[in-house]
């Protein structure tokens, strides 16, 4: 190369470049643990849950555990539980017996008793409330 060349170089290389535009990086999180919007939490937590392939061996589901007849019973039993314990609301005493427990429910002037006695152990547990049923 000759002088004029060596001259020429630096010039050539400033007017080849562009000026760089920059922005400041600002980061935002998406999770809310860490300070992002709230909305994003049920999103999050969706998509996880959808991802997630392990399950826990020690986790059972009593839904999936208990046969048609099974939940049946369990839900028989809940609602006529719901249907004595509404019943002394009018004055009217009541027992509910099943395989695993004997429920007896006394409502005394005002004091609600409700006895409950486990078949298999013969313990027996106590839920007293006074003041019940008064205007």
């Amino acid at each position: 190369m000759n002088a004029h060349a060596w001259k020429a170089l630096p010039l050539l290389c400033t007017l080849g470049v562009a000026p760089a535009m920059a922005t400041e990086l600002v980061y935002s999180p998406v999770n809310p643990s860490f300070g992002g919007n709230p909305l994003n939490g049920t999103y999050l937590l969706n998509n996880a849950t959808a991802q997630d392939r392990h399950k826990d061996p020690d986790l059972r589901s009593s839904a999936s555990s208990q046969s048609p007849l099974e939940r049946f019973t369990s839900q028989l039993e809940s609602r006529l539980l719901s249907q004595v314990l509404t019943d002394i609301k009018d004055g009217n005493s009541g027992t509910l017996s099943t395989d695993q427990f004997i429920v007896n429910i006394v409502d005394d002037s005002g004091n609600l008793t409700v006895q409950i006695t486990d078949r298999g152990t013969g313990e027996i547990s106590e839920i007293s409330v006074n003041g019940f049923n008064q205007p």
